[in-house]
């Protein structure tokens, strides 16, 4: 059976916050997402101002659509509370992704779809994280945006105060990020839209087996 959701006009990439009222029409099927009600986790991986926050935000919203259960982590909710205390050290980011890692696992075997959004750098950390969840529930997306357009997009201005050095350790500038390498699905968010970003990863959950 085809189920059929409206949303609204979709934000860009570069912006922060997705409203309700912000997001296009967009037409999906149930084979699309019937093997996501198990429980899954779609582990957002990419730069800051990649648009890692606005595609779990977009996406979250379309499944509510359909009534999917969702939880969203967010980086830098993370990191004000879960794990406050944790720096920028390899050490600090490794215990990082494993808490979140953990928390989603948690959620996915209670059924619920997670969106991790996280720059998570190190390859290492990202596959500790798909172990520690289970690699049958575990989908990680690589938002591949060149660095100048993040840098471009940097509403915050995080890569300006990182270029001054008021930033140390920060990631695409003084700290590495190892593109994946194994990435279930690679989004070129310097090109594609939200819309067609979440229609990707809506038809990706549709080729998860748990059966």
């Amino acid at each position: 059976m085809r189920l059929n959701f409206i949303l609204n006009d979709f934000p860009r990439l570069d912006e922060d916050v997705v409203r309700p009222n912000d997001l296009p029409l967009t037409v999906c099927t149930a084979s699309m997402l019937e093997p996501a009600k198990a429980g899954h986790v779609v582990w957002l991986t990419g730069l800051s101002g990649s648009g890692k926050t606005t595609l779990a935000k977009a996406l979250a919203y379309s499944l509510h659509q359909h009534g999917y259960p969702t939880l969203s982590l967010d980086g830098d909710e993370l990191r004000a509370g879960l794990c406050r205390g944790l720096g920028f050290s390899p050490q600090g980011r490794t215990e990082n992704i494993r808490r979140a890692a953990e928390v989603a696992a948690l959620a996915a075997r209670a059924g619920l779809i997670v969106l991790v959004a996280c720059i998570s750098p190190m390859q290492i950390d990202r596959g500790q994280a798909r172990q520690i969840v289970g690699a049958d529930r575990f989908t990680e997306v690589w938002l591949d945006c060149p660095l100048s357009v993040c840098e471009q997009r940097d509403v915050k201005g995080l890569y300006h105060q990182a270029r001054c050095g008021a930033i140390p350790c920060f990631t695409g500038i003084s700290a590495p990020y190892e593109q994946p390498v194994q990435a279930d699905l690679v989004l070129k968010t310097d090109r594609m839209n939200v819309e067609d970003c979440v229609l990707g990863l809506l038809n990706q959950l549709g080729t998860v087996d748990h059966v």
